[in-house]
């Protein structure tokens, strides 16, 4: 169950306006038949350019991982010169259908958390779907977590420390980031070591409603239309929602209590549908005998923090900058 919130987000108009925006954009590409519009998509997806001259102290740069895909990552580098800065590996969000490592809001998100960590940020751009449905985009995760083991010397600056890795990702990025960590969690890897997981809203779901999406099904970005048209546009053909990869914690979730599952961060916002379900992964992950940290927002939507003119978004960022230095102060 959802916890008691006020009957309202506490957003000013602006960010309603921008929230509407979205949504509209997001409803105008999806098809009944499961098809997007790819061409109008990207249209009105505002990107930014990589930038090698620091902007607020944080320079970027684009690198290939596989130009048949294509995939790439943007490399945002801190200008702060200490001899060992963690790298922050992170998924956007965007419901594996729509924006990019290039999309201006996360553009922003990753450069403030770059210079405010500090950390290196390696911003995936993974493949969507429904042109690549289930499972491209974890493949793609992972290999960019294989790219960088084998790749460190030439595409990372000297003072990017592997060993202290993060997987960061916000709603569907932060699915994503989970099946990373599932994959990590079983590969040897030379030089990456995760030491923690930044879960921020994650994209979950499964056959059940349950009672926030209920309560919040009108939503904007995550209403329930959206979230089964996105759902049915991923998952392989002939499964449901409780598709180990949506219901993580269901009848069909892994096993992880035997694995090297990462410490993990869970954010919850008190206006997100999908919040019961994050607040069952963190259950679930506790239960697995993982080491979990639920951070609530108690007046807040789905992907509140890509929007700098709410005080929570700065909370969030002090918050993940909390967890990541107590982990590395473990190690």
């Amino acid at each position: 169950m959802g916890t008691t919130s006020p009957a309202k987000p506490a957003i000013p108009w602006t960010t309603r306006l921008a929230l509407t925006f979205v949504s509209a954009i997001g409803d105008s590409g999806r098809r009944p038949d499961g098809t997007i519009n790819r061409r109008l998509m990207n249209f009105l997806d505002v990107k930014s350019r990589p930038n090698p001259n620091p902007v607020n102290s944080v320079s970027t740069s684009d690198v290939t991982v596989d130009p048949s895909r294509p995939l790439w990552f943007r490399l945002f580098t801190p200008t702060d010169s200490t001899p060992s800065i963690p790298v922050l590996i992170f998924f956007h969000g965007g419901g594996f259908t729509y924006l990019s490592a290039a999309s201006k809001s996360y553009d922003a998100v990753c450069r403030r958390f770059a210079r405010k960590f500090p950390a290196f940020v390696v911003s995936v751009n993974y493949r969507l779907c429904p042109e690549h449905r289930y499972p491209s985009q974890y493949d793609d995760g992972f290999d960019v977590l294989r790219f960088l083991d084998d790749h460190r010397d030439s595409v990372l600056p000297p003072n990017a420390d592997l060993s202290r890795c993060f997987l960061a990702g916000d709603s569907a990025g932060a699915n994503l980031a989970h099946h990373v960590a599932l994959r990590a969690s079983g590969s040897p890897l030379r030089f990456v070591k995760l030491l923690g997981l930044v879960s921020i809203q994650p994209f979950f779901g499964g056959e059940e409603r349950t009672e926030s999406e209920i309560r919040l099904s009108g939503s904007p970005l995550v209403s329930t239309a959206r979230t089964d048209w996105i759902w049915k546009a991923f998952l392989p053909d002939g499964s449901n929602r409780d598709h180990e990869s949506s219901n993580v914690s269901g009848p069909n979730a892994v096993d992880v209590s035997g694995l090297e599952y990462p410490d993990t961060v869970v954010v919850v916002g008190g206006f997100d549908p999908l919040q019961d379900w994050q607040r069952r992964y963190y259950e679930w992950l506790k239960k697995s005998g993982k080491e979990a940290t639920l951070i609530e927002h108690p007046n807040m939507i789905h992907a509140f923090y890509v929007f700098p003119e709410l005080p929570e978004a700065s909370q969030l960022i002090s918050q993940i900058k909390d967890f990541i230095s107590k982990r590395i102060s473990k190690i």
